[in-house]
């Protein structure tokens, strides 16, 4: 049961932040988005490290992997706030939820065995992202230069969290999960927050703050409740998180009254199917 709540947490909080981080976006840009989440994430995550501890499981070859961990999560959701900015969270989502098929392929690449059915089913998200691309004149609300980068955007950022997912299946599972929180936090502070107000460029107008606010909590939620069920049964939590996609795609119908074209509903159901399906094979 804890699985089965901690996943489904965790992708109802993903979804959450990438609509947040939609708004938020259009309101003050990727760049300051990015600052303001990693500020609040660290407000949260900072005191929960301090009360942690330094984990016995901490040694350079963890930290090492702790730090690619961090700067792909950075980079990830930089290119996923510049896509959700100028795209439709129904096409964006689905697309960046396809981080679990990258680290897969990843694995793939670095000698690991690739389960039967697993590559028939990353060629259909493969078809999946091209068809939820496939954007008809008649429903762009953006020019197709625009859009054409949007979706390439969220397909970066696909490939930077497919990177975190695969260097976090490095780390010791006895780190406990501050910890894991704590590396992308702390260089989004440093790198992203640091420079910008330093540089008086760091945005927020009074709009845009229960946004960057909302988006920084749902990160640390979904990435703590995933944690949680995952420590109770892997494949459950997989599975339930990877759906956020689709979560997302259905309550961008909802609230932001997104219409999609026949084939990218097509498009957007061979990721989430893709998805669900690989993730429950590789995590089987």
């Amino acid at each position: 049961m804890i699985a089965v709540l901690g996943g489904l947490g965790a992708a109802f909080m993903f979804a959450g932040t990438t609509l947040f981080s939609s708004r938020s976006a259009k309101l003050i840009g990727p760049w300051s988005v990015l600052a303001w989440v990693m500020i609040v994430g660290s407000a949260i995550t900072l005191p929960w490290v301090a009360a942690t501890g330094i984990p016995s499981g901490l040694d350079r070859g963890t930290g090492a992997w702790l730090l690619v961990s961090g700067a792909a999560n950075v980079v990830g959701l930089l290119f996923s706030y510049a896509a959700v900015r100028i795209g439709k969270v129904g096409v964006i989502a689905p697309i960046i939820s396809t981080e679990g098929a990258i680290a897969a392929l990843i694995a793939v690449a670095t000698g690991e065995h690739l389960a039967a059915g697993a590559a028939a089913m990353l060629l259909v998200i493969a078809v999946g992202v091209v068809l939820a691309g496939a954007i008809p004149d008649s429903q762009r609300q953006a020019s197709p230069a625009d859009e054409k980068r949007a979706v390439a955007l969220a397909a970066a950022a696909a490939g930077c969290f497919g990177l975190g997912l695969y260097s976090t299946g490095h780390l010791s599972g006895d780190l406990p999960i501050a910890w894991a929180l704590l590396p992308a936090r702390l260089i989004g502070l440093i790198a992203v927050a640091l420079p910008l107000a330093l540089s008086s460029r760091l945005r927020l107008t009074r709009r845009a703050v229960p946004f960057v606010v909302g988006g920084g909590v749902c990160e640390v939620a979904g990435f703590s409740l995933f944690a949680l069920g995952a420590r109770h049964g892997i494949a459950i939590a997989a599975v339930l998180a990877s759906q956020f996609g689709g979560i997302a795609a259905v309550l961008g119908f909802a609230v932001f009254r997104e219409r999609l074209g026949r084939i990218q509903v097509l498009g957007v159901t061979a990721i989430v199917v893709g998805v669900a399906v690989l993730t429950g094979i590789q995590s089987g």
